[in-house]
């Protein structure tokens, strides 16, 4: 009897192999970073190939560790940092560029000629995409990114309108390869990456072909769309989990909620990773949004309705501290940061707004750029590491404010996973801000769970939805601390240096 379910968890800084148990436990996790190449300012890409062989070697990290055998796993799920566009020869296998990353805003130009149109047209400039596909017109998205490396890339266009190209984020580029890439890779995707392309619309989980065009997108390009759970294929016979049917994918916010357990109306959770992320189950009701965030799919299973939600996205959280450790070397490691936190009272009045790629929500600024205010020489590191966390306080509360806007309901407490959560400065500090408790649970890597979860239910290992309920278990909780004069106080001055980001890029 199999025993285990198995995730590739593909992310943004790195690729890594998780296996659960029935209880949602980890059995063994092995991980490995890829290369972030930034070719210019604003630019942020990958190399598809440099991942594909990093998945490969976890899997079989993770096996090694645990001593298990493909006999041991039941099934794996899939789980990917969305939009990142990969393009790719479907005889070849080679990628014709390198992964452009969800930061990345070389398109800008891009959209704002899709906007223009759209006002030209009376379509709504940069809304004239979000009934159709619960987005704004944004740098962020796969779509104008396929655009892009069709118009750059010698040759490339042609070669995609004579149908000889693919196009998948990074959840079909793993699939594709898992499962023998040219040599009968199956190309497919889930609704929670296709809704983050602008070209699938949300109410028929199809390609929208007037989109594509728009966009310049060959619909011969583009995956097909299956559930979040189900058997896409087997994985090739040379993988190290060869034969293990592939029966889930999961964008990885969407996974972390799945992991989460926030499987009804009304529930939400917050990703602390390279950016954050919170998600707020909707149900099978699209709720559009009037405050800067997005609709999209939460998951779909099998055959059961979808389920969506809103959700706001942060750019830069995690990424960050990454950029405080390798951009400017205040910090040796990461987790050093929490310790140079504590060494003050509080920020000494400086605030960090990390406006690296724009403004994602509730603002979608991309003529924003980052910016450090209120420093004077009493500001020490200290109080520049406190700064760079209560960013990712702050930002995440806009984005609850919006969110309680939208759906007309108050959060009253907020699950939290992902790397920084086991920072307890900033765990307590998200609590004080937002007024209301902060729970982390026993597993903080629900993006693999989710996926593994989603895996699982396909092929029975897991039976229904109340497994996953019962797996859940908390592990902490903050509650708040701070008086309602300091929290509004320091929110005012974050919102008024978030103001003094924008119109920084002409």
């Amino acid at each position: 009897m199999t025993k285990y379910v198995a995730a590739l968890d593909q992310g943004t800084t790195s690729t890594r192999c998780m296996v659960f148990d029935h209880s949602g436990r980890v059995v063994a996790v092995d991980q490995t970073e890829h290369r972030q190449i930034f070719p210019r300012a604003g630019w942020v890409e990958h190399d598809p190939e440099e991942v594909w062989t990093n998945a490969r070697q976890v899997a079989a990290g993770a096996l090694a560790k645990a001593d298990l055998t493909i006999a041991d796993i039941a099934a794996v799920g899939i789980t990917n940092q969305r939009e990142t566009t990969v393009v790719w020869d479907r005889t070849t296998g080679k990628p014709v560029y390198n992964a452009i990353v969800w930061q990345d805003t070389r398109t800008d130009k891009i959209c704002q000629d899709l906007a223009a149109l759209g006002r030209e047209d009376g379509q709504g400039g940069q809304e004239r995409y979000r009934a159709k596909t619960g987005l704004p017109l944004a740098t962020y998205f796969s779509g104008p990114k396929i655009r892009w490396i069709l118009d750059n890339v010698d040759g490339a266009r042609a070669k995609a309108e004579a149908g000889d190209l693919l196009f998948g984020n990074m959840d079909s580029w793993m699939l594709w390869n898992m499962t023998g890439g040219p040599n009968g890779g199956v190309h497919v995707t889930d609704p929670t990456n296709a809704s983050r392309t602008l070209l699938m619309d949300l109410d028929t989980l199809a390609w929208d072909a007037d989109n594509a065009a728009d966009m310049g997108v060959p619909l011969s390009m583009l995956p097909e769309i299956k559930s979040s759970s189900e058997v896409y294929g087997h994985v090739r016979e040379r993988g190290a989990l060869a034969g293990v049917p592939i029966s889930g994918i999961l964008g990885d916010q969407q996974a972390a909620t799945f992991g989460q357990a926030c499987l009804s109306p009304g529930e939400a959770k917050n990703t602390y990773g390279t950016g954050n992320f919170v998600l707020l189950n909707t149900g099978n009701d699209k709720v559009m949004s009037e405050n800067g965030l997005l609709t999209t799919v939460c998951y779909k299973i099998g055959t059961a309705a979808p389920v969506y939600a809103l959700e706001g996205s942060i750019a830069v959280t995690g990424s960050l501290v990454q950029w405080l450790r390798d951009n400017l070397g205040l910090i040796g490691s990461a987790d050093e940061i929490e310790t140079h936190a504590r060494s003050v009272d509080d920020n000494g009045g400086a605030y960090f707004v990390p406006a690296f790629s724009g403004l994602f929500a509730p603002y979608w600024r991309s003529d924003a750029r980052g910016a450090i205010v209120g420093l004077t020489r009493f500001v020490a590191k200290g109080h520049l590491c406190r700064a760079v966390l209560e960013a990712t306080a702050f930002q995440t509360r806009e984005v609850i404010e919006a969110m309680n806007a939208d759906s007309g309901v108050a959060l009253t407490s907020l699950k939290v996973d992902g790397g920084m959560v086991v920072n307890e400065l900033l765990m307590q500090f998200q609590a004080d801000i937002l007024g209301v408790p902060v729970i982390r649970p026993q597993v903080n890597e629900t993006t693999a769970l989710g996926a593994a979860y989603a895996a699982g239910l396909a092929v029975g290992f897991w039976e229904s939805e109340d497994d996953i309920r019962q797996n859940w278990a908390q592990d902490k909780q903050w509650d708040p601390s701070m008086d309602e004069d300091t929290r509004e106080r320091e929110y005012r001055s974050w919102k008024k240096a978030v103001t003094r980001t924008f119109d920084w890029v002409e």
